[in-house]
């Protein structure tokens, strides 16, 4: 009896524990009400990252149940905020993951298998000029050919291209085909990725003779052709940026400057993005404005507000298409139609809850791209913006107020400059983790060249694309080329300062993901609250700092590998091809050029082979690497796979060859793709063991 007592007792105590846990939760809840909604995109977003980190349909299974069973636990708390916020938050990853898997499988088209050489007669989807390489990219649908993928990527020399061309072409061509590439090494850009959601199933290079058999309806779109007059009036990489500017066509962009513009913080300023949108629809707002209030009639008895901004939507709609209609530019457009829409009803018009509804419109017609660079370094950007102005002190620090104009000067560029720290701040985690590098300089390079952009180059590119139809615009464009080559002056000056840009060639995903739901926590709530979230930024922060460099990284087909011993890098082939240089630099943790293997003390290579010794975690270890096409005779091979503990070839190495540790072979390769190796901590993470199940990874 006394037995029973006490456990009635012990469970009486528990549930009042449960329940004034859950009153103390209700009323932080009740102080963030306003706040809630703002997380709704955040669990949509939440369930479609899971299906992209969880290997496979187990996984994602699993993931779907789990998000059901709390929502059924929000039920059973009926007429709490927590219930609500459980029910709904369940519901919406669910919703998040059950709609990006089924995009994936909706996606779902032919996928070429291994290379080939075959003759193709495609019809012309999508055309793409790459000035800057002397090249065509064109996006092509194969004619009668039931063998081949739904769509293929074929890169034309400019030589070899037919002039004037336009989507709708007819050609009948001969190209060396591929299957879309995964990431070459782990961390590494997933071209596969991006290729089944595109339905496009092969790339390559197509061989002369081009030969046009058909003509499109339209011939070469307006796009193609104002790229073309832009470039025409402005040469270099003026005219690259300025066309950039106008149409998102970043072809014909010199290398050097695209890396300086990537350097100094400033590569947004080429993608077509909300700057480029808010400028185009400010600039229509304003003229219309101006115009219709010349006549007092007008200004007195319309709306003119209401008037301006729809002649804003009409110019921001008009120049997304004029741009492609890419995702990144359909999303800034939605967020800019949205702010219009707050304006014509009176309402605030930059809010988070604006840029909650824009990215959660995205996320549920677009659900790819959540992982996407883009999509994350946009809404990161405006979310941070947006959270920093709307704090009480800062709103308090830039009220205007009487004061002179020394103060007031001083006050706005320091309130630009904490703008532009902020902002970095928010988007250095991405940077990193996408691209392994972040410009320390750029919250400084961008409080001169977005103001120089947004009011001074695109303004005048836009008159003197006006004046140019009464022949008129030279003037205008030799302004906007001096304003475009201040620009670039800028971008070469802080991309060449010393510590210009901090590497980091390994992020876990695991540690990403502390870092962003830190920044969210700490900027979608408004009290005390928010703080919590510094817990998992600073540990994201902390671990990805201590994580190791890769001491050894091998692509994905063998024939390229990289060795890092200190702060050298050297690579296997002296023939590596620029892609491959920087790819393997940036991902071994080096800003700057690579040497070779042979260069690395305690290494020792031939023209077919080469050996080198690395000292870490205590031990000496061997690394074996064949660097020709040329086989190796037998028992030499044989002998020393023996001698060390990793062997690395692009061909199958014999059973015999046995070292001590790994063998990295065609077969290892054809199964696990891309590695990158640890000594120290014997840590292999592999390509295929990122991508899982996923549809892409299937083949």
């Amino acid at each position: 009896m006394g037995s029973a007592t006490h456990q009635t007792v012990a469970f009486a105590r528990i549930r009042r524990g449960w329940w004034t846990a859950i009153a103390a939760v209700e009323r932080r809840l009740e102080v963030e009400r306003d706040q809630l909604a703002l997380w709704l995109p955040v669990a949509v977003g939440g369930g479609i990252a899971a299906w992209f980190v969880l290997p496979d349909a187990w996984g994602w299974a699993a993931f779907l149940l789990l998000v059901a069973a709390i929502a059924m636990a929000g039920r059973c708390l009926p007429g709490t905020r927590l219930g609500l916020a459980l029910t709904a938050g369940g519901l919406a990853a669910g919703l998040g993951c059950a709609l990006v898997w089924a995009s994936a499988e909706r996606a779902a088209a032919p996928v070429l298998r291994r290379p080939v050489v075959a003759s193709l007669l495609v019809r012309v989807d999508q055309v793409q000029p790459l000035a800057a390489r002397d090249a065509v990219r064109v996006v092509a649908t194969p004619i009668g050919a039931p063998a081949m993928p739904f769509r293929l990527r074929l890169t034309i020399a400019q030589a070899d291209a037919p002039a004037r061309l336009a989507a709708g072409d007819r050609l009948r061509l001969r190209a060396r085909l591929v299957p879309p590439q995964a990431a070459p090494v782990p961390g590494a850009y997933d071209f596969a990725r991006v290729a089944w959601f595109q339905r496009i199933g092969a790339t390559g290079r197509a061989f002369a003779p081009v030969e046009r058999v058909g003509l499109g309806a339209e011939g070469p779109g307006l796009r193609e052709r104002l790229s073309g007059h832009i470039r025409a009036q402005l040469s270099g990489g003026e005219g690259a940026i300025a066309a950039a500017l106008a149409t998102g066509d970043q072809g014909a962009m010199p290398d050097p400057d695209a890396e300086a513009m990537r350097r100094s913080g400033l590569a947004h300023l080429l993608s077509v993005s909300g700057l480029h949108i808010t400028a185009v629809v400010g600039f229509a707002m304003v003229l219309v404005l101006r115009l219709l209030a010349l006549s007092p009639r007008l200004a007195l008895r319309w709306p003119l507000l209401l008037i301006a901004a729809g002649a804003g939507a009409v110019a921001g709609i008009g120049y997304t298409l004029l741009t492609g209609a890419e995702v990144p530019t359909i999303r800034s457009c939605v967020a800019a139609l949205l702010v219009l829409t707050a304006l014509a009803i009176g309402r605030d018009a930059l809010t988070l809850r604006l840029v909650a509804a824009g990215a959660l419109i995205v996320l549920l017609l677009w659900p790819e791209s959540l992982v996407g660079a883009s999509f994350q370094l946009s809404f990161a950007a405006v979310t941070a913006l947006i959270a920093f102005h709307e704090r009480p002190a800062i709103k308090a620090f830039l009220a205007r107020r009487e004061e002179g104009g020394v103060a007031r000067c001083g006050r706005i560029l320091l309130g630009a400059l904490l703008t532009g720290l902020v902002v970095e701040l928010a988007l250095a985690p991405i940077a990193l983790f996408h691209f392994h590098r972040a410009g320390l300089y750029g919250a400084l390079a961008n409080i001169v060249a977005i103001p120089l952009t947004t009011f001074v180059i695109m303004p005048l590119e836009a008159l003197a694309l006006l004046f140019d139809v009464g022949g008129m615009g030279a003037p205008l464009w030799w302004a906007a080329g001096k304003a475009l080559a201040l620009l670039l002056w800028i971008a070469h000056t802080v991309a060449v300062a010393p510590g210009a840009v901090a590497m980091l060639p390994t992020m876990a995903r695991g540690t990403f993901a502390l870092m962003i739901g830190g920044g969210l926590w700490m900027v979608l709530w408004k009290s005390r609250l928010a703080w919590w979230g510094a817990i998992p930024l600073a540990a994201g922060t902390a671990i990805a700092l201590a994580t190791p460099v890769p001491d050894l990284l091998v692509t994905g087909d063998g024939r390229h590998a990289a060795v890092r011993d200190g702060g050298t890098v050297g690579l296997l082939r002296p023939r590596a091809g620029g892609y491959i240089r920087d790819l393997l630099a940036e991902s071994a943790g080096l800003d700057g050029v690579p040497g070779l293997i042979d260069d690395l003390q305690g290494a020792r290579c031939g023209p077919d082979a080469c050996i080198a010794e690395l000292v870490r975690g205590g031990r000496r270890w061997r690394i074996m690497a064949t660097r020709s096409g040329y086989f190796l005779p037998f028992e030499p091979l044989v002998r020393a796979c023996a001698t060390v503990d990793i062997a690395i070839s692009e061909r199958r190495l014999p059973a015999a060859c046995r070292p001590r540790w790994l063998k990295i072979d065609r077969t290892f390769l054809g199964k696990n793709g891309g590695v990158a190796i640890t000594l120290a901590t014997g840590r292999v993470e592999t390509v295929a063991a990122l991508a899982g199940a996923h549809p892409w990874a299937r083949r």
